[in-house]
């Protein structure tokens, strides 16, 4: 459901269980070549040669999705604004050109749990999203599938 903060800031919240170690997670989240393979919704593609990871406070991050369909672009970047292996990433997330104090925030908190299995707590501010939205939310959401298939298949 979408949420709002006091001051009505936009935000949502997406929780998943993997089937994975806290440790391949993160390298997910924090490696070119794994952040590659999902860092995008079905029906959608990474630019081959687009992903780059720079993941330290400051760092920044770039990407760029294209679909198939029509060949339509959506670069992406960002900069790191905290990093705490393996628990926690706190990043912008917007276009090139925009404003970083002005992008949306993305945290992500991964917890070990038992049996070799992790929760990600995926929290973005900024921007509304909600389940069937067909857009920012279901975006993530697909992505997130994707990375399960991804750690299932240990691929990932």
């Amino acid at each position: 459901m979408p949420e709002q903060t006091a001051t009505g800031t936009k935000q949502f919240t997406i929780t998943r269980i993997f089937d994975a170690p806290r440790d391949l997670v993160w390298q997910a989240w924090t490696t070119e070549a794994d952040a590659a393979e999902w860092w995008h919704p079905r029906g959608i593609e990474i630019k081959p040669g687009s992903v780059a990871v720079d993941v330290r406070v400051g760092g920044r991050y770039a990407y760029t999705m294209v679909n198939p369909a029509d060949g339509q672009e959506y670069p992406t970047v960002g900069v790191y604004r905290e990093v705490a292996p393996p628990e926690k990433l706190v990043f912008t997330w917007g276009s090139p050109g925009d404003r970083d104090e002005d992008a949306p925030v993305i945290t992500v908190e991964l917890r070990e749990l038992p049996d070799d299995r992790t929760e990600m707590r995926f929290h973005l501010v900024g921007t509304e999203g909600q389940p069937g939205d067909d857009n920012v939310y279901d975006g993530w959401d697909s992505a997130f599938d994707i990375l399960a298939e991804q750690l299932a298949a240990g691929t990932a």
